[in-house]
């Protein structure tokens, strides 16, 4: 009769830790998901700001660096929606932030467009845009960053890496971990 007990006890505990730690991994797991609406929103705003602010116009030689601003805009914009559905997916955030250093990229060539008769390639004020947007985008990438390692961490320990392994809860890649 002991023995039935013990059984059924250590069964139960193991159940109700069980239980209890999967819990803590999708509770890890969403916040991370959560983590990223403010970043996508931030994101977004940079396709939008560029669309708004770049139209096409003018001459062909001024207007290369600004279409290709336009072009990395809209692949950013393209890998943002991928991004939106499965921010936890590798691939996905490497393409995502491939698409964000092109964009980058794609802002510095514009910014250094030689100087015309007219003055500055760009206004004062649409870098001070641009410079207000990078800012706020940083602090919602650190926190997002912050929640993927939280929740890599969860499910590398043991032995929760159990519960992970058995539900097959893989790890999230991000920023500088992306090789």
């Amino acid at each position: 009769m002991s023995n039935t007990v013990l059984i059924w006890g250590g069964g139960a505990v193991l159940l109700f830790w069980g239980v209890g730690a999967y819990n803590r991994l999708v509770r890890l797991r969403a916040l991370a998901i959560a983590a990223f609406a403010p970043l996508h929103a931030q994101y977004g705003q940079y396709a939008a700001w560029v669309r708004s602010n770049f139209e096409c116009e003018g001459d062909g030689d001024r207007q290369s660096a600004r279409t290709g601003l336009i072009n990395a805009a809209l692949q950013f914009e393209a890998s943002l929606k991928a991004a939106h559905t499965r921010p936890l997916d590798s691939l996905v955030m490497r393409a995502l932030d491939t698409a964000h250093q092109i964009l980058h990229a794609a802002w510095a060539n514009v910014c250094g467009e030689p100087q015309d008769l007219a003055g500055e390639p760009l206004p004062e004020d649409l870098q001070k845009q641009w410079a207000h947007m990078a800012s706020q985008t940083e602090r919602d990438r650190a926190e997002f960053k912050h929640r993927i390692q939280d929740y890599n961490h969860g499910i590398q320990q043991f032995p929760a890496s159990l519960m992970a392994w058995m539900f097959r809860f893989k790890p999230a890649v991000w920023d500088e971990e992306i090789a």
